[in-house]
C-alpha cells in the first residue's frame, strides 16, 4: 500500500493555520501542503495522498495539529500517529520530530493515507498550528499547493467535474443578448412600472413618504411616483425604512436624472428570509448588520440568527456564563473542561482573537442587532438548536455541574452507552429528553432571548427550535429514555423526538411564544400529533427535495404546517457555486449559483403555493474563514433567492439577470466595498480554425487574462483581444477574468 500513502509536510500545515486565522507566522517553521488522487485500488475503494512537508525550526515541536472533515486517515510510518480529538481534528506526534531536531536536521515528512477522492480545497486541511512540549501552542506558516498544478489532484480517470473552458464558454455564449438594462430593473423586479412621459432631476437620498391609502395591496405594498423632480412614496408607516433601503440601493445617494414614472410593488410571499450560521464560523456584529442592509435592499425581511450548534455558542445569557465562557471557544487541549476542541480552523489558541474560531455577541451586541433590522423593516429569529446538534451546549452545561454541583442543568446522563454518529460525525451531541436540564435550559434562554427583545423595543416572532438531524440510535443505551419510553408506550426514537418538541411547545406556549424548526419536527409524525403541535408553529424549513412535490414539502402542507422552502438544491447557498476545486463550498447538495436560486419556483416545489408561508436561503459555514468568504458566497447567490421570494412566477431571463447584476449590481457592490464571486472565463478552440482559440466573458466590462504555457494567469499576463494562435507544444490554454479588480478563479483548456 506504499504506493497509497498519503504524505503531509508539517510545513504546509502551518502555512494553512496562518491562512485561516490571519495570525503572523512563525517564519522559523513553515508546512507546505500538497495532495493528489489516486486510482481506485483493487476493490474500488478510492484515496488520495496528502502531503505536509514541515521545514524549519523543530526542535520545540511536540505535536502538529490540524483541522479536516472528518475522513478514514492512516499514517504509513510506524513512528508517526495520529490522533482524533474530536472529529475534524487531529494531531500528528512522532519520534521523528525529537530525532531530526537533535540531529540538526529541518524537514519532516509526515505520510498519511486517506479514504476518499479530495475534489475540493475545502476538504483539505486547515487551522494547522503547533502544539509544544508544555501544552500550548504557536501558529505555523501553511501554505498550500495549489489544486491546478496537476490534473490528478483533482480528478481520477473515473470521476472529472472541472469546469473545462469550453463548458465554460458555451455558458458565457448563453449569457450574451440579454436585453438593455433600464433605470428600473431592478433586484427583485417590480410588479408594475409605467413611464408618465419625459425625464426629472431627483434626489433619492430625499424621499417624500405619505401614508398608503385604501387601494394598497397588502401590508408590503408600496407606490413610489417619480415626477416633477421628486419622489413620493405611499406605504404603511412601519415600511418605510424597507422601502428606502430598496429604492435607495437602486437609484444610489446622489442626484440623478431619471424617466418619470409610477412604481407599483408588493411582494408574493410575506416571508422571506436569510439563515446565516454564526455558530461554526463566526461573524462579528459589525459584518451582520452590514448584511442586514444588503437583506433590506434585495427585499428580505427575516434574519434567521443561527447562533448555537455542536461547534459552538455565540450569544451571551445572562445567568448561564458558560455556555459562551466554554462554547465560544476553541483551540487545542488535553479536553474541554475549559474550551472546545478546535474545529475547522483556527492557530490553536482559544483567546485568539484572530479570524472565525472564536467570539460572541454580547446582550448589548444583540439588543444592537435587533434595533438595526427592525429599523430596516427585518424581523430576527433566533435558533436554539435541539435535541440534536447541541454539543456545545452539553459540554457548557457540564461544566456548571462540575464547578457548581447543582446537576438540574445537565443535558445528558451518566451511564449513557448510547452508541450513534451525527451527521457531522460527532458521537455525542444530543440531549436528553428525559431529563429536566434540556427544558430548564430552553425556557432559560427563552426568557433571556424575550427580555432582550423587549429591552430592544423590537417583536420576537418566533423562536427556531432546531429538530434536524437526529442520529439513529441516539437514545438506544440511554438508561432514563428507554425508561420513558416503557412508560409511554413508545415504540421508536421518532416518538422520543415528538415528545421533545411537544414539552418545548407547551412551555413556549405558556410563555406567549411561537416556535419554528427544521423539517423533522413536522414530517414522520401521527396526525395526532400534527393536531397538537401546528398551531403553535411559526414555520417549518423544507430543506429535501427528496420526492419532489410528493415529498417532504407536500407532507407538511398536508399536516397543516405553514412550509417556508428552504430547498438544498435552490437556496442553499453554502453549496459550491461549481465544482472547480479552487471553488469555496460543500457538494453534498450539488451546486448552487446565482441562476439555481433564481430557478427556485415556489410552485415548481410545493403542491400548492398558497399554502407555502416564504422561502428562505441559508447559509451554513463549515467553508466560510472570514467576512469576505461569506460574502463571496452570498453575492449573486442571494439575489436569486430575493427574487423568487418577492415573485413567484418567471421574471428575468438568465441572460436578462446577469446582465442586471453586470450593469447595476457589481458597480453598487464596490462603491460598498463588497466581495463578490465573480464567474469564469470561457475558452475553446475556434469553430472552423482549430489551430485558434477564442475567449469569452459573462461581464460586459471584464478584461480577460491568458497563458499559454500552464501558469496561473495574473494581472500582468497577456490581454485577451481576439483569437490567439496556438503556439507549437502547447498543451494547455488558461484564463481568468478581472472585474473592477476582482479575480475569477482560473479556467483551464486543455489543448
Amino acid at each position: 500500500m506504499k504506493q497509497l500513502s498519503a504524505i503531509i509536510t508539517f510545513a504546509a500545515a502551518a502555512a494553512l493555520g496562518a491562512a485561516c486565522t490571519g495570525a503572523s507566522a512563525a517564519p522559523e517553521t513553515e508546512v507546505i501542503w500538497s495532495s493528489v488522487n489516486l486510482e481506485p485500488d483493487s476493490t474500488g475503494t478510492s484515496y488520495y495522498r496528502q502531503t505536509f512537508t514541515v521545514m524549519g525550526d523543530l526542535s520545540e515541536i511536540d505535536k502538529i495539529g490540524f483541522n479536516q472533515f472528518a475522513r478514514v486517515m492512516r499514517m504509513e510510518n510506524p513512528a508517526d500517529t495520529l490522533t482524533e480529538l474530536v472529529p475534524g481534528y487531529y494531531t500528528i506526534s512522532s519520534s521523528r520530530l525529537g530525532r531530526e531536531a537533535a540531529a540538526g536536521r529541518d524537514t519532516v515528512v509526515f505520510e498519511i493515507l486517506t479514504k476518499g477522492r479530495l475534489s475540493n480545497i475545502c476538504y483539505g486541511p486547515d487551522g494547522v498550528h503547533a502544539v509544544l512540549a508544555d501544552g500550548t501552542t504557536r501558529p505555523l506558516k501553511f501554505t498550500r499547493e495549489s489544486m491546478l498544478a496537476d490534473k490528478s489532484r483533482w480528478s481520477t480517470s473515473e470521476v472529472d467535474n472541472m469546469p473545462y473552458g469550453d463548458a465554460v464558454f458555451a455558458i458565457n455564449e448563453a449569457l450574451a443578448g440579454a436585453s438593455e438594462v433600464s433605470p428600473y430593473d431592478a433586484i427583485p423586479s417590480f410588479k408594475s412600472v409605467t413611464l408618465t412621459g419625459g425625464d426629472t432631476e431627483v434626489n433619492p437620498s430625499e424621499i417624500e413618504f405619505i401614508e398608503a391609502g385604501a387601494d394598497a395591496k397588502g401590508p408590503e405594498w408600496f407606490r413610489a411616483t417619480v415626477a416633477d423632480g421628486k419622489i413620493v412614496v405611499e406605504c404603511a408607516a412601519d415600511r418605510r425604512g424597507a422601502v428606502a433601503a430598496r429604492l435607495g440601493h437602486l437609484f444610489g445617494a446622489s442626484k440623478r436624472t431619471l424617466p418619470a414614472a409610477v412604481i407599483e410593488d408588493y411582494p408574493d410571499l410575506g416571508y422571506r428570509g436569510l439563515m446565516i450560521d454564526i455558530a461554526r464560523n463566526y461573524q462579528t456584529p459589525q459584518e451582520i448588520n452590514r448584511l442586514l442592509d444588503m437583506m433590506a435592499a434585495y427585499g428580505l425581511n427575516l434574519f434567521h440568527f443561527h447562533f448555537s450548534d455542536d461547534e459552538a455558542w455565540r450569544l451571551e445569557i445572562p445567568g448561564l456564563p458558560e455556555l459562551t465562557e466554554l462554547a465560544s471557544r476553541r483551540g487545542y487541549g488535553k479536553d474541554e473542561s475549559e474550551h472546545l476542541f478546535q474545529i475547522f480552523c483556527g492557530n490553536g489558541n482559544p483567546d485568539s482573537k484572530e479570524g472565525t474560531p472564536n467570539g460572541y455577541f454580547t446582550r448589548e451586541d444583540f439588543i444592537g442587532m435587533l434595533r438595526h433590522a427592525d429599523s430596516l423593516g427585518i424581523r430576527v429569529l433566533p435558533e436554539i438548536e435541539s435535541p440534536g446538534h447541541a454539543r456545545a451546549a452539553i459540554k457548557a452545561m457540564e461544566k456548571r455541574y462540575r464547578t457548581t454541583g447543582d446537576a438540574s442543568w445537565r443535558l445528558i446522563e451518566d451511564g449513557d452507552t448510547s452508541v450513534y454518529t451525527s451527521a457531522q460525525s460527532f458521537h455525542d451531541n444530543v440531549v436528553n429528553p428525559a431529563l429536566e436540564g434540556p427544558y430548564k435550559l430552553m425556557k432559560h434562554v427563552a426568557s433571556a432571548l424575550k427580555d432582550m427583545y423587549a429591552e430592544a423595543g423590537v417583536e420576537l416572532p418566533a423562536i427556531h427550535i432546531g429538530g434536524d438531524e437526529v442520529p439513529h440510535n441516539s437514545w438506544s443505551g440511554t438508561p432514563s429514555v428507554q425508561k420513558l419510553m416503557k412508560e409511554k408506550g413508545f415504540k421508536s426514537e421518532k416518538q422520543v423526538h415528538a415528545y421533545f418538541v411537544e414539552k418545548v411547545q407547551d412551555i413556549f406556549k405558556e410563555m406567549g411564544l411561537k416556535y419554528s424548526g427544521w423539517q423533522e419536527i413536522a414530517v414522520g409524525h401521527d396526525d395526532a400529533y400534527n393536531a397538537r403541535v401546528r398551531d403553535n408553529v411559526y414555520g417549518v424549513n423544507c430543506w429535501s427535495t427528496i420526492g419532489g412535490q410528493e415529498g417532504v414539502v407536500a407532507e407538511a402542507t398536508r399536516g397543516g404546517y405553514p412550509v417556508v422552502l428552504s430547498n438544498v438544491n435552490h437556496y442553499y447557498l453554502d453549496m459550491l457555486y461549481n465544482y472547480h476545486p479552487e471553488e469555496r463550498g460543500l457538494s453534498w447538495g450539488g451546486t448552487v449559483d446565482e441562476f439555481d436560486a433564481l430557478h427556485g419556483y415556489p410552485a415548481r416545489l410545493s403542491p400548492d403555493v398558497s399554502k407555502v408561508k416564504g422561502v428562505q436561503a441559508q447559509v451554513w459555514a463549515e467553508t466560510i474563514r472570514s467576512p469576505k468568504d461569506l460574502e463571496r458566497i452570498l453575492f449573486p447567490k442571494l439575489l436569486g433567492v430575493a427574487e423568487r421570494a418577492w415573485n413567484n412566477d418567471s421574471t428575468y431571463t438568465d441572460a436578462d439577470f446577469n446582465a442586471v447584476i453586470n450593469t447595476r449590481e457589481l458597480p453598487a457592490w464596490d462603491k460598498l466595498g463588497l466581495t463578490y464571486h465573480v464567474r469564469q472565463a470561457g475558452i475553446r478552440r475556434q469553430p472552423g480554425n482549430e489551430s485558434m482559440l477564442e475567449m469569452n466573458a459573462p461581464y460586459a466590462n471584464a478584461e480577460i487574462r491568458y497563458t499559454l504555457d500552464g501558469t496561473d494567469p495574473e494581472e500582468s499576463s497577456a490581454l485577451y483581444t481576439a483569437p490567439v494562435a496556438i503556439p507549437a507544444g502547447a498543451t494547455q490554454a488558461r484564463g481568468r477574468l478581472w472585474v473592477n479588480g476582482h479575480p475569477s478563479l482560473v479556467t483551464i483548456l486543455f489543448l
